[in-house]
């Protein structure tokens, strides 16, 4: 299995793969990248010609239908994810999707179901990556009885002043994103990872620029919040805020809190803060190199289809949660009512 070369087409060529995935891709022995499509011809070719890509597709079901490719990845908007993860599901290709996993609940629970139909193939959610570096240390201390119980957790994302003039883009073109807000996602994503899931939740938010233009200078109506509260029950007792924003100016770089009943860590620009009862402060904790962690998808994707490894950083279970979340934060803030998790489809 090892020696299995791994034939990728390309669905959706956007900031993420070409910086992350493709290099990521070819960097790996025995992996060749066989097509690309993207929103049009003229960019799949760029696409094509910037990284020696041999072949384009006029649309993506061809990536699919293509009998040289064993593998497909997926990075276009969510709006996307779950027709192109189950088509190739069904055509017996491994599948690498780019976060967020789906538009709603509904569409990532269709997702896996179809990923559990075909179990030997892999399947994987492109994963939350900002505390990557930290992850395995912050778990470690949590096991090992550094914050006692785990009381509290404090999440704040943000730090820009509003911006009332960018043009209408895909993260607010509910068309296009779904029930996705902002960074709300993939930092629940994260928080799943050290301390488990939410049990119940209760959500509002505001949009302040209600229109702005499209590349066309069409005015179109902004449905996406641009700041949202989040307050919530997590299964491991512990109560949850969650801050994620567009309008929090000079509000500093986003930074995790989980207090407990013996300490306290903070996450925030990519190191871990810690202290104890007894401490006057909180004190940079040094990551040990054997629990660091880093970016590794495109590495971990590949050595799950030779059988050298079990997809972790995302399995699609971890991404239904998250999109769970997702869809009980939008009801929430519709209904006004406290939402409980997992949800009811």
């Amino acid at each position: 299995m090892a020696s299995e070369t791994v034939r990728v087409g390309i669905i959706g060529a956007g900031r993420n793969t070409k910086s992350r995935h493709i290099p990521g891709l070819q960097a790996i022995e025995n992996v060749e990248i066989i097509g690309v499509c993207n929103r049009s011809q003229e960019s799949s070719q760029r696409v094509a010609d910037e990284f020696g890509i041999p072949k384009i597709y006029n649309h993506w079901q061809e990536a699919i239908d293509d009998k040289k490719t064993n593998a497909i990845v997926i990075g276009t908007w969510p709006y996307m994810h779950c027709r192109a993860t189950v088509s190739a599901l069904m055509a017996n290709k491994h599948v690498m999707c780019e976060a967020r996993m789906a538009m709603n609940a509904r569409e990532a629970h269709a997702m896996r179901l179809m990923a559990r139909r075909k179990s030997k193939l892999i399947a994987q959610i492109v994963p939350s990556p900002m505390t990557l570096r930290v992850d395995n240390t912050i778990k470690r201390l949590i096991a090992e009885g550094y914050l006692g119980d785990v009381l509290a957790v404090e999440v704040r994302a943000g730090g820009a002043f509003l911006d009332t003039e960018t043009p209408f883009q895909w993260r607010q073109d509910f068309d296009l994103s779904g029930l996705n807000i902002m960074s709300m996602g993939i930092w629940y994503e994260a928080l799943m990872r050290w301390i488990g899931e939410a049990t119940r939740i209760s959500a509002i938010g505001k949009t302040f620029v209600k229109m702005r233009p499209d590349e066309d200078g069409v005015m179109r109506s902004v449905r996406i919040p641009e700041h949202i509260d989040v307050i919530g029950e997590l299964a491991c007792g512990a109560q949850l805020h969650m801050q994620i924003s567009a309008v929090t100016g000079l509000a500093g770089a986003p930074e995790v809190f989980i207090f407990g009943s013996l300490g306290t860590l903070r996450f925030s620009g990519n190191k871990l803060y810690g202290g104890q009862k007894g401490d006057e402060a909180l004190n940079e904790i040094d990551i040990p190199s054997e629990e660091e962690g880093g970016w590794r998808v495109e590495q971990e994707f590949v050595n799950a289809i030779r059988g050298e490894e079990t997809i972790t950083h995302t399995d699609f279970d971890t991404g239904v949660k998250y999109m769970e979340f997702t869809e009980a934060v939008s009801r929430s803030m519709s209904s006004g009512a406290a939402i409980s998790l997992p949800l009811q489809l």
